[in-house]
Parts: C-alpha cells; sequence; structure tokens
C-alpha cells in the first residue's frame, strides 16, 4: 500500500497553513460575535437556577403491592387505610437578579407557590438560601432576595412599551434543568391576552422563542442585553409559541413586592359593569364598546373628579377598555398616586378627565364587607359569649355578627356564628386580616371562603356586589 506523506517546503504554503491554523484559533471567533452573542455573554451571569424542595405527605396502602383491587376492598374494613408517609420533591424554575446590588431576584410566582426551602445557584456555581420577599399569584411574579459578601450581576431594565413585531429577542433559562440554556426568536406579537388554568392571562408578549417548564421566571431580553419581559411557561397547549410578562407591568409589582410584600391595588372609586347593546343605546353609545360605571363611592378620586353612575368609560391611559376585564386589568398595571387619563362617555358626548389613583382607606373596609358580602364581622375572643360553645370552636378567624336579609350569603345558609377562615389564599387571623383581605380582592367578581361552623369547613364561592 502508497503511503503519502505531504509537506510544506515553500514559504507561500506555509503562510497559507499559517492563516488557517489563526482562522480557527478562538482570537478569530469576534468576526462571528453578533448582538445576541455579544447581549448572551452581558447578561448571562445574571440569570439564576432556582430550586425549591418541599415536603409532600401521601398515604400508602399496605396491600398495594398485591395489585388486586378485590384484595384492597376486601380489607379495608378491617385495616388502617394506609400508612402516611413523606416525601421530598423538587421543583426547578428560572430567576434573574436585578440591577442595583440589593439581591433581589426576578421570577414567576408559580416557580416558588410551594412552600419550602428555596435555593438560588448563581451562572458560576454560588449558591444562596434566599428570602421571598413577596409574591403575587396574580401576575406570576415574585421577588426573592439573597444576601452575599461579594458582588453580584444584575441585568439592565429595559422598556417593553416600544417593542417592535419582528425584532430579535432571546430567552435565557434552565429548561428541563439543562442550565444556562439559551434561545432566540422574534417578537410575534404584543398586547396578547389567552386563557389557562381557568384564567384569562392580559398583556403578554408573544415570542417564538422556545420557553419550556424550567424557562419560567427567566428573562427575555432584547438585544441590546436589557430585560424586556419574564418568561413564564404557563399555557401548557403551546407549541412554537412562548409567553412572556412585559417589564413595564413588572416594574410597578416589583415595587410593590418590595416596598409591602404585596401588591396594593390602586383606588379611584368606580364599580363597573359590562356594556351590552341595549345598554349602549339607552346610555348613547355609538358602539357598545367600553363599561358602564354602575356606582361612585362618595369622597372618592372619581367622585371628585366629576364621575357620575351612567357613565361609560372607553379607555385608560390611552389603552382601550371593551370589558370589566378589561378595566381591571388596565387599573392593574396604575400604581398609587399616579396621574391617570380616563377617556369616557356622558350622555353620549366623549371627555376625558385626569385624576390621582390612591390607595385604599382601610377605615372603610367594614362599609366595603357590608357591600360586597353583606355581612358584618367581629375578633372572635370579643363574640365568644354570645354563641355556644360547640358552635363556635374555631381557632382562629373572624366571626360573622351580622347578616344581611336577602344577602347571597343568607340564601346559601350562612349564620351569625359562622366563622371566616380564608378568603382566597390569604389565612384570616384576626379582623385587620381580614379587612386587608377584603381590599385586596374587592374588585373580583368572586371569592373563596373558607368557613367554619363548630368543627365542619367548608369552602364556599361568593359572588360580589351580589347582596
Amino acid at each position: 500500500m502508497a503511503k503519502f506523506c505531504f509537506r510544506i517546503n515553500s514559504k507561500p504554503w506555509a503562510d497559507f497553513a499559517l492563516a488557517l491554523i489563526l482562522l480557527a484559533s478562538p482570537a478569530w471567533a469576534g468576526n462571528r460575535e453578533n448582538a445576541v452573542v455579544r447581549a448572551v455573554r452581558q447578561v448571562g451571569p445574571a440569570v439564576v437556577n432556582i430550586s425549591l424542595e418541599y415536603e409532600i405527605r401521601k398515604r400508602i396502602n399496605p396491600f398495594s403491592e398485591f395489585n388486586n383491587p378485590l384484595f384492597e376492598e376486601f380489607f379495608k374494613d378491617f385495616f388502617d387505610p394506609g400508612v402516611e408517609r413523606r416525601f421530598k420533591r423538587n421543583s426547578l424554575g428560572s430567576g434573574v437578579i436585578l440591577e442595583g446590588g440589593h439581591g433581589y431576584v426576578l421570577t414567576n410566582a408559580h416557580v416558588v407557590a410551594k412552600t419550602g426551602s428555596v435555593t438560588v445557584v448563581l451562572n458560576d456555581e454560588r449558591a444562596y438560601q434566599a428570602r421571598i420577599v413577596g409574591t403575587d399569584p396574580e401576575s406570576d411574579l415574585a421577588v426573592l432576595e439573597i444576601e452575599s459578601s461579594d458582588p453580584l450581576p444584575g441585568i439592565p431594565m429595559g422598556n417593553s412599551d416600544d417593542l417592535m413585531i419582528g425584532e430579535t429577542v432571546i430567552a435565557i433559562g434552565n429548561p428541563f434543568g439543562f442550565s444556562s440554556t439559551v434561545t432566540t426568536g422574534v417578537i410575534s406579537a404584543v398586547n396578547r391576552s389567552f386563557r389557562a388554568d381557568n384564567r384569562t392571562y392580559y398583556d403578554f408578549i408573544q415570542t417564538d422563542a422556545s420557553i419550556n417548564p424550567g424557562n419560567s421566571g427567566g428573562p427575555l431580553i432584547n438585544a441590546d442585553g436589557e430585560l424586556i419581559g419574564i418568561n413564564t411557561a404557563i399555557y401548557a397547549g403551546a407549541q412554537g409559541i412562548g409567553f412572556a410578562i412585559p417589564i413595564q407591568r413588572a416594574k410597578r409589582i416589583v415595587s410593590d413586592l418590595i416596598a409591602y410584600g404585596e401588591v396594593i391595588q390602586p383606588w379611584i372609586g368606580l364599580a363597573v359593569q359590562d356594556l351590552d347593546p341595549s345598554l349602549a343605546r339607552y346610555f348613547s353609545v355609538s358602539q357598545a364598546k367600553g363599561v358602564l360605571v354602575a356606582r361612585v363611592e362618595p369622597d372618592s378620586p372619581a367622585s371628585r373628579a366629576g364621575f357620575r353612575e351612567g357613565d361609560v368609560v372607553v379607555a385608560i391611559a390611552g389603552r382601550p377598555v371593551a370589558s370589566v376585564e378589561d378595566y381591571h386589568a388596565r387599573m392593574r398595571d396604575v400604581s398609587i398616586g399616579d396621574p391617570l387619563e380616563i377617556r369616557l362617555v356622558t350622555e353620549g358626548r366623549e371627555r376625558r378627565v385626569t385624576l390621582l389613583s390612591a390607595r385604599f382607606p382601610m377605615e372603610r373596609a367594614d362599609d366595603l364587607t357590608l357591600n360586597l358580602l353583606g355581612i358584618e364581622v367581629g375578633d372572635l375572643g370579643d363574640h365568644r359569649h354570645r354563641f355556644p360553645r360547640e358552635r363556635l370552636q374555631a381557632e382562629s378567624g373572624v366571626v360573622i355578627t351580622q347578616v344581611r336579609k336577602g344577602s347571597s350569603l343568607e340564601r346559601t345558609g350562612v349564620r351569625p356564628g359562622d366563622v371566616i377562615r380564608q378568603v382566597e389564599d390569604l389565612a384570616v387571623t384576626d379582623q385587620d386580616a381580614f379587612r386587608r383581605a377584603i381590599v385586596k380582592y374587592r374588585d373580583r367578581p368572586t371569592v373563596l371562603l373558607l368557613l367554619q361552623r363548630g368543627q365542619q369547613r367548608y369552602y364556599l364561592t361568593v359572588t360580589l356586589y351580589d347582596s
């Protein structure tokens, strides 16, 4: 078999070989560096892996190993139905450290929804135990805090109000546990709304950059390496479609979570209802678009600005309002003290009104409870003597002292002496906690209450203002 040997004897061949070696070296890779590469290099260190260790309890049937349903059915009446076992589970998500050096990490609320120990791991493998500063399930955002004696990287904030359809975006996160995964795409749509988990999500950024479980809470950045959104993998039916929470909305929520530990809903003093074609004709609105002002609270920003029952709100801050859900979505983007321009129709004429949003006055919470639910409540300790001991066995909560006749709660069988233990996801420990919960959820069409009568507990969904 012949052997071939190639030798470089001439200088031109030597120069050519040297050029090939140099082109293959990392120093020449800079020719391929584009905006995406630079943005990832800039932002990558601020993207973190979030792991949550939590405990679940499960009853194990001792006869399950026989895999015979008839055998289990026969013995279930004679033996303990099972032994409770405890298991450790881990969930993974992503997050991003905010610029400013305070150690605040922004992520999705559902990433840290389960109670447990939260660990934040940086790109350089530094690991920290994190404290949950606050969560807002309504927007699916949460803020964590980590403490470090060493400097922490951070990501600069961008602007999601001037996004362009088709512009390049980059998603970074830990999908399926694969850390520091980068995907690219374009802005497919803005102000996108969709339904998932029996609720509607409003005004999301839609992108074709891959966003999978584990990406949740990671950043969506533009080609300049600026944070424009927080990725969320909540739309299970998505294939090739990703969604992100716009950073302009997230800024306001982050500010509230850091300052108060929760999001404070602004108050202007309006109660609104959907506008159907017959109501539109009655109130001289050319098209059935907008929401009808059903009530103006006295001594509120809206009453001082001249709002009246029968006005029709058609836009807030320049954004159209077509339904009650639209109205509340627009109001969620407003911070307390912000000047707010509202476009409305009064007796067929369009006008614009500017007012300042405020914080709901807590001294009105008891009146609000009466208007929303048709009940009066009090602290357990102040009213135990009024009700039989076997009726009032709750350890914490507020006791219902009065139920308005004809109210929805009265029609469902709620009576004085029943105890409210929880409102939505907020535990009620005393009357102040109940007031805070009612104020927080006052704009919802319904609320879920956990009530207790004697030793019996039951959940009840209540329609607000239907009393």
